[in-house]
């Protein structure tokens, strides 16, 4: 075996990536637990590569003595200087062992051994390779499957697509070419393990990368990206060159770069959005294909009251919610969506109930409804700068408007 060392070490390190001094050092150790296990564990033995023989050498260390008192431990003076002329009492001089006397135990012994210690590096390998390609766009061939999880073989290494980051309903076949992003990559006491993604958002944005040149080049960026994978997504995109529609960038000529984008998702349907500082409009944007009517701004809430004709409304909040929902997320705004005809009988609604209160006609009660106070309690909460702001009124004339409020419904209270 040792005698083809170099040539071994070679084909190792060439068939698993393994550095040379890696291998040799798990060489050295595998011989010396062999040759405990044949010589005897307390023995002090060390085993060392010789570059010029191309061997790994096995050396028992003795301390000279006047008188052994143990053969295995101990060597006299004399036979201390056919080793090693200079050696002196009390030295400890190496005696080297025949490593071919180990026989078929002592080698199965390092063949596990080295095993190990090459399983150890090759993990060491993945993560020292992957540590820092979470988020980064991998291809790789579908190599097995563990139930329902998918292992991909990403050139010498396994990674796994598990289930949940599958697109739902997604088919694969062994061998098949499969696209997906780094989702993480874990230590655990089987090794490093690398975690694939298909439905998460960043598989998205680096789809579009790949794509559109102008979001390498940095003259598009995209903003923010959801999806409901397999269904639906949504992405809002800037250009920082007037000349460049963003919009257009991504959907490439004849809308050539989104559907091999869609192809990939499985046919997921993809609204690009064009992003603005403008809240209001990007929201309404957001809502595409549905065109929004009024909306009301709450600021303070990050919340939006959307109005759209009754005819907009189903376009507007998509199959089972899905495109409000996606529009909020992208936003990250609160967005209630009511049809004209709900809107104005609420509205009316709201009037009457805030006509109530003392010295409110219906202009002023419409105009706080408008302004999103929709009942007595609100009103009686309002901050008196808010109700100068909503009403283009003096402090005074609004402190007494809160006060009639509070008034009506201490009222109430004591009625009911």
């Amino acid at each position: 075996m040792l005698s083809e060392l170099d040539r071994v070490v070679e084909e190792i390190q060439k068939e698993k990536g393994i550095d040379k001094d890696v291998l040799l050092s798990s060489l050295e150790v595998a011989l010396v637990k062999a040759a405990r296990n044949k010589y005897g564990h307390g023995l002090d033995i060390e085993a060392h590569y010789n570059e010029e023989i191309g061997e790994i050498e096995l050396f028992q260390f003795k301390s000279v003595v006047d008188n052994v008192s143990s053969i295995a431990k101990e060597i006299i003076l004399e036979e201390a200087r056919k080793i090693d002329p200079d050696a002196e009492m009390g030295d400890e001089i190496g005696v080297k062992l025949d490593a071919s006397q180990f026989g078929r135990i002592a080698a199965q012994t390092a063949k596990q051994v080295i095993m190990q210690n090459i399983r150890e590096a090759e993990r060491d390998n993945i993560y020292k390779d992957y540590k820092d390609k979470k988020n980064e766009l991998v291809t790789g061939f579908v190599h097995r499957f563990e139930k329902r999880d998918i292992i991909v073989l990403l050139g010498r290494y396994e990674a796994i697509l598990p289930y949940q980051e599958q697109i739902p309903g997604e088919k694969f076949s062994l061998r098949d070419r499969v696209k997906a992003c780094i989702l993480d990559i874990k230590k655990n006491a089987k090794g490093p393990q690398i975690i694939l993604t298909r439905t998460h958002p960043v598989f998205l944005l680096k789809l579009f990368e790949l794509e559109v040149p102008e979001i390498g080049e940095g003259i598009v960026k995209i903003h923010s990206a959801v999806r409901e994978p397999g269904n639906r997504a949504k992405i809002s995109v800037e250009s920082f060159e007037s000349r460049v529609d963003p919009v257009g960038a991504c959907v490439g000529n004849r809308g050539s770069r989104v559907q091999n984008i869609v192809h990939e998702l499985r046919g997921e349907r993809i609204d690009i959005i064009p992003w603005t500082e403008d809240h209001a409009k990007f929201v309404c944007s957001a809502l595409a294909p549905a065109e929004v009517s009024e909306i009301i701004v709450d600021e303070d809430n990050k919340s939006m009251d959307i109005i759209v004709d009754d005819s907009q409304l189903s376009l507007a909040i998509g199959k089972k919610g899905q495109n409000v929902r996606l529009a909020a997320r992208l936003t990250n705004w609160k967005i209630d969506i009511s049809s004209r005809s709900k809107y104005e009988e609420d509205s009316k609604k709201y009037t009457e109930e805030l006509m109530k209160i003392s010295g409110i006609e219906q202009s002023t009660a419409e105009t706080l409804v408008n302004s999103g106070y929709q009942t007595v309690e609100s009103v009686a909460k309002a901050k008196e700068e808010d109700l100068v702001d909503a009403f283009e009124i003096d402090k005074k004339m609004a402190k007494e408007i809160k006060k009639q409020a509070q008034k009506l419904i201490a009222d109430q209270n004591e009625n009911s």
